[in-house]
């Protein structure tokens, strides 16, 4: 369905595509609201596609006394392991203790033991450098007090906008998302209360305006260009994290390894994810302007391979071997203080005449920020929607023809993860061959030509980056990959060669200026 062939009238518009807007989508279907969301590019092309990739309980929040945020963040993070198989799961991380730096033994013992007091289950332990040395051969030893283990869970952040807005997408036609659709401005009446927008097919320039009480403003860090703050004290403070992405060859491990960096202290991890090795993040305010697609630069990369090195002295990890880079901009409240890594990770609502903004907050919690925003926005809804769904997140998957197919069980969880119920259509359409994974990833072929059929393709950048992950995983972006990939979805998308061609050389261009490797500095 395209913008020219929507309603007119809608009980509430949410604007963002991000892991807030979907979880907003959602929550207000189930309520039973006539709702459309409108992404400005593709659905989660910012922050929540260029995460760390972590559903994690916040312990480091436990340190700044923020109980009640670390408490939440458990619960959910808790709640998405048992409803989301395949797309979060568990994550054991290792965590090293020196004498000469970062959180001794007894303030993390204490800590973890509050981590896991919330959690309700003994999760962490202590190891002597001896044991610990054993599950992470490759630590620096110098002054090793030993090392904890603890767990925590990991996610594909788009896949988990992607499923958010399919399963709202089951509603029917009173639930509607479109990605490439600019909202100009918020109209209003003549007293002030939020009448309507106007919006563009940034794609085709189809203009449309439609009627509504109520927006929710869930542009995270681009949200102040809609609604400036109405606290001066209470800014948006747009601070970019960034990650380098190497074969998991270079640090073999099953666990996430957490350490200190050695110049400011700040934690950085290196975690396996999708078969490779994901580094991250730097956390330095970003300078440039946010319509740009961000990429990481020279100092950052620096920055994270002199804490590789530090941590890991045994190893030669390269930068050459490195095989992509991805950068967000974390949308953050600045509360004055000059480090940035010191700055608020909580949420805040903005209410004004029917517009509802929020920003901030954390991708495990988006759950409970989307109850927050859709409580706030309560005044200017229906009355007769239905109290917010207390049960599963997602619907139960019903079973399946893998073994028929001879997916192996693993793959099929992944599926199901990951596209919920249509992992099913996935295999039932897929040739034998097209159900192995893509080399150096866990992606299956089949993948593709599903996702550039029924999620809303517009570029070849959307699928490579955000439906599937070819572009960070695959050396060089997948470009050896690019002419089975065009064999594959050519049948379902409406491109000619020239499109083709056009996309190919677009996306290997963006690819080299935000998702490639500069050098370090």
């Amino acid at each position: 369905m395209g913008l020219e062939d929507l309603p007119e009238d809608w009980d509430l518009i949410v604007i963002g595509g991000g892991i807030t807007g979907a979880g907003v989508l959602l929550e207000a279907g189930r309520m039973g609201l006539r709702v459309l969301l409108l992404e400005r590019n593709d659905f989660a092309w910012g922050t929540s596609s260029r995460s760390t990739k972590l559903i994690h309980g916040g312990f480091r929040y436990l340190k700044e006394g923020k109980v009640g945020l670390t408490w939440i963040s458990v619960e959910e993070r808790e709640r998405l392991l048992r409803e989301a198989p395949g797309l979060v799961e568990r994550l054991g991380f290792l965590l090293p203790v020196y004498q000469d730096r970062g959180l001794g033994k007894w303030t993390l013992g204490t800590g973890f033991a509050l981590y896991d007091l919330i959690a309700r289950k003994w999760d962490h332990r202590f190891y002597d450098p001896e044991a610990f040395c054993t599950l992470s051969p490759h630590i620096s030893r110098d002054r090793l007090v030993g090392g904890f283990r603890f767990f925590d869970a990991q996610v594909d952040d788009a896949r988990l906008v992607l499923r958010l807005i399919a399963e709202a997408r089951a509603f029917g036609s009173q639930v509607q998302a479109l990605n490439y659709v600019t909202v100009h401005q918020i109209t209003r009446d003549a007293s002030g209360k939020v009448s309507g927008i106007p919006a563009t097919d940034t794609e085709t320039s189809v203009e449309r305006v439609f009627k509504t009480r109520a927006i929710i403003n869930a542009t995270g860090a681009w949200a102040e260009a809609i609604h400036p703050s109405p606290d001066r004290n209470c800014r948006l403070r747009p601070l970019r994290g960034s990650h380098l992405v190497f074969p998991l060859w270079v640090l073999p491990t099953c666990h996430a390894l957490s350490f200190f960096h050695p110049a400011d202290g700040r934690p950085i991890a290196a975690i396996p994810w999708e078969g490779s090795l994901l580094v991250g993040t730097t956390d330095i305010d970003h300078e440039g302007d946010l319509v740009s697609e961000p990429g990481i630069t020279p100092a950052e990369v620096s920055y994270l391979m002199e804490g590789l090195h530090d941590a890991f002295p045994y190893l030669s990890i390269s930068l050459k071997d490195c095989l992509s880079s991805f950068a967000g901009i974390r949308p953050v409240l600045r509360h004055g203080e000059s480090d940035p890594s010191r700055e608020s990770r909580e949420h805040v609502v903005w209410v004004h005449k029917g517009l509802v903004t929020v920003t901030g907050g954390k991708l495990t919690t988006f759950r409970r920020l989307a109850l927050v925003t859709l409580k706030a926005a309560r005044p200017f809804l229906p009355s007769g929607m239905t109290r917010p769904w207390k049960g599963p997140l997602f619907r139960p998957i019903v079973p399946d023809g893998a073994k028929e197919k001879g997916l192996q069980a693993p793959y099929w969880r992944r599926l199901c993860g990951r596209h919920g119920s249509a992992a099913e259509e996935v295999i039932r359409r897929a040739a034998p061959e097209d159900l192995e994974p893509i080399p150096g990833t866990n992606t299956l072929w089949a993948e593709l030509p599903f996702a550039a059929e029924h999620e809303q393709i517009r570029h070849l950048s959307d699928l490579l980056l955000r439906r599937v992950r070819i572009g960070l995983l695959a050396p060089t972006g997948g470009a050896r990959y690019l002419d089975r990939i065009e064999r594959l979805c050519d049948p379902v998308l409406p491109w000619d060669e020239a499109r083709w061609k056009m996309e190919r050389d677009a996306y290997l261009d963006l690819w080299k200026r935000s998702y490639g490797v500069p050098e370090s500095q």
